[in-house]
């Protein structure tokens, strides 16, 4: 048989056999629907309760049609599981659907329910006690809405396994009375309620529990002791409440433990030397308490150990890991702590991706050992007293999975930047800020091609910004403040990539838990501080504090997924430009303390999510733009440009400073504002103005930075939550 045969006979083949699937594909679709398992009577009549309680609310695919029930196939419901054999509704998980009103109590009816999921909706009110008392329900999930009231009692659900009530609004005392009614459960969530009081006793009788959550309420006082006869406890979850007293020791007890966190309480003393028997635990966070002394030995030994968070307490001496043990360490946080002498003992501890050293009184050279960390991919030693920092780039430079590098405040020597470095290839986040470090900066960071964040504030550079920064494709981020750099702004600047494409933004946006850990806070425009808790960088140009000269660029208009801009305390001099209005992302901008001359464009009225503006201190003239968000700036956004008037610095809004003033005037004169009214009227405007500035400050601001550095100093490395479920 020739080719062409053989080739024809098996088009031929697979010809019919793809006609026969589509052409007998529909009616054995429709065989399947001709009979459904109908459901039961009863769970229908419930489940069409339960939404017809939501009268603001649809469920896509569910009948409501009570007519007919019997003929209903609610097994085919969203969300809706049932028994194969008896057709009767056995779960019910309706998560994520944007529902809101109350919990029907017709729920009680599925009597063979099993587990019902109703988190992240938009439920308020309590829970119907009806639901407490299905005899077959096992997991029972409401979190992440807007339920209330005290902890409900249980007394028919004794196959209950999971109950998760948190992130509500849950009240009054702790109460582990769901204890005494169900043998099974397994999993205990109350997170992120108002529960308060003292630490309860009770819990001893969930023999089987395996996780409790009772993080981010006010619970008081120190643990009840019954608690660590838990013996099957596998994650117990405690942070963010007011815990005290020492550590007990009876952790010890709790010998199948995998994660505790007992971060953010009033826990005080030493960190007893209990983890010989913990051989199964990964995760031990005990962030922002109040201990002291040394790192226990049997910790420093725990070959199981992932991660170890120990930041913002007052433990002390060397960091004395026993890398040769914990051969599984991946995440190291020790900031703020009172740790002293070099670094050598990190260098065997092959495993770590994450080490924040941060603020503490470490000294010596990064030691070359550090090479061998092939997997490190963030490191953070602010505020320490490293030095030779040349022999430092050079180290970390090697490390080939590095992403972040944090050196604030270290190596004060008045060195220069090197001219010239290898690696540093996959570096996306770059700080180098407040070290002394003068020159110019080198050309060789426009060779990081993948940087996302530079900033290099509070140093002493000098000479021009370096127009081949522009050629950084990715960098969404910039601060070269509080230097000396001087010149004009290179027009390069306003053909950044990532400030003008959709795509690196969205891009950065959407990678916010691959860098979990910063966030920018108190922005008053004229500090700014980033505390490293779980966010990205905002993106901004940051060019503060210099001796710039020259205009400002019109280009920056195309900058349009810009959010700070902030040229302040510099020399520029021009009219600003009416091109700023295209900005329309724009949050903050800063022009203040320059030699600005001309008027406020009226366009810049178009930045509509402008929230802080300031030109003070120049020589602008004319009319104080109004509509939008300029009805919310107080005068002091314009303080010391005398020749600016209108809302809100002139309240009468008058043409021209001397006419409000000649009206003023006559008015007295005439006898028409009287002084005392006149007093009246104008205190009763400042009070109104300064609320408006507050109101205009605070939303974004919180409190204010007490430092003036617009980065600020990077603090707080990771989040107060605990580490997330593996």
């Amino acid at each position: 048989m020739d080719l062409r045969t053989t080739t024809l006979h098996f088009i031929l083949q697979w010809g019919v056999l793809f006609y026969l699937v589509f052409y007998f594909q529909p009616m054995l679709i429709s065989s399947q629907n001709i009979n459904p398992t109908p459901c039961n009577s009863t769970d229908v009549s419930a489940l069409q309760a339960f939404v017809t309680s939501l009268p603001y609310s649809t469920i896509k695919g569910w009948s409501s049609n009570s007519s007919s029930v019997k003929n209903t196939a609610c097994c085919n419901w969203t969300g809706i599981s049932c028994d194969n054999s008896t057709g009767r509704v056995i779960g019910v998980d309706l998560q994520l659907m944007n529902l809101q009103g109350n919990i029907s109590p017709s729920l009680v009816q599925l009597d063979q329910l099993r587990w019902l999921n109703l988190s992240y909706n938009r439920f308020a009110g309590s829970i119907p006690n009806q639901l407490l008392y299905l005899p077959n329900l096992e997991r029972l999930d409401v979190s992440n809405n807007f339920l209330r009231g005290t902890i409900p009692i249980f007394n028919g659900s004794s196959s209950l396994e999971i109950f998760d009530i948190s992130y509500n609004n849950f009240y009054g005392p702790l109460n582990p009375s769901i204890c005494n009614y169900t043998s099974n459960i397994k999993i205990l969530r109350y997170s992120k309620n108002l529960f308060r009081g003292d630490f309860p006793i009770g819990f001893s009788n969930c023999r089987s529990i395996e996780e409790i959550r009772l993080d981010s309420n006010i619970i008081m006082g120190s643990i009840a002791v019954d608690l660590f006869k838990l013996s099957n406890l596998k994650k117990l979850y405690l942070q963010d409440n007011q815990l005290s007293g020492e550590m007990s020791k009876m952790f010890s007890n709790l010998s199948n433990l995998i994660e505790l966190d007992i971060s953010d309480n009033l826990f005080q003393g030493k960190i007893p030397d209990i983890f010989g028997t913990l051989q199964k635990l990964k995760t031990f966070s005990a962030n922002s308490n109040d201990f002291t002394g040394l790192l226990p030995s049997s910790l420093v030994n725990l070959a199981s150990l992932r991660i170890l968070l120990l930041r913002n307490n007052s433990l002390s001496g060397q960091i004395d890991l026993n890398c040769s043990a914990m051969t599984q360490l991946s995440l190291l946080d020790l900031e703020s702590n009172l740790f002293t002498g070099p670094i050598n003992a990190l260098n065997d501890c092959l495993t770590l991706r994450t080490i924040n050293l941060a603020r503490n009184n470490l000294t010596g050279e990064i030691p070359s050992n550090f090479r061998n960390l092939k997997l490190l991919s963030y490191i953070s030693l602010a505020e320490n007293n490293f030095y030779n920092f040349s022999l430092a780039l050079s180290i970390i430079g090697d490390l080939p999975s590095l992403t972040t590098l944090v050196l604030v405040q270290n190596f004060f020597g008045g060195e220069h930047l090197p001219s010239s470095i290898l690696g540093f290839q996959n570096v996306e986040i770059l700080i180098i800020a407040n070290c002394a470090f003068s020159g110019a900066i080198p050309p060789w960071i426009a060779n990081l091609t993948k940087l996302k964040v530079l900033d290099l504030s509070w140093n002493l550079f000098t000479g021009t910004i370096p127009p081949q920064i522009a050629k950084l494709d990715s960098l969404i981020y910039l601060d070269l403040s509080n230097n000396v750099l001087s010149g004009d702004i290179p027009s390069s600047l306003t053909n950044l990539k990532g400030l003008i494409s959709k795509n690196i933004v969205q891009q950065w946006a959407d990678e916010a838990d691959y860098f979990p850990f910063f966030t920018l806070s108190n922005i008053t425009g004229h500090t700014r501080r980033y505390n490293l808790i779980n966010h990205q960088f905002l993106p901004s140009l940051i060019l503060r504090n210099n001796l710039l000269t020259g205009p400002i660029l019109s280009g920056f208009g195309i900058l349009k997924n810009l959010l700070v801009l902030d040229l302040g305390i510099n020399q520029l001099s021009g009219a600003i430009p009416e091109e700023l209005s295209r900005m329309s992302n724009l949050q903050v901008l800063d022009l203040s303390h320059n030699d600005l001359s001309g008027g406020l464009p009226d366009s810049l009225s178009q930045l509509h999510f402008l929230s802080i503006f300031s030109v003070q201190y120049n020589n602008l003239t004319g009319k104080i733009p109004r509509g939008g968000q300029f009805d919310t700036f107080s005068c002091s956004s314009y303080e010391g440009n005398p020749n600016l008037y209108g809302y809100p610095c002139n309240p009468y809004n008058k043409s021209t400073p001397s006419e409000f003033l000649t009206d003023q005037m006559q008015g007295k004169k005439d006898g028409l504002i009287p002084d005392f009214t006149a007093g009246a009227i104008v205190g009763m405007s400042a009070g109104v103005f300064i609320g408006i500035g507050i109101g205009a400050l605070i939303p974004l601001g919180g409190r204010f930075s007490t430092r003036c550095s617009f980065v600020g100093f990077l603090y707080n490395f990771l989040p107060r939550n605990s580490v997330s479920d593996a």
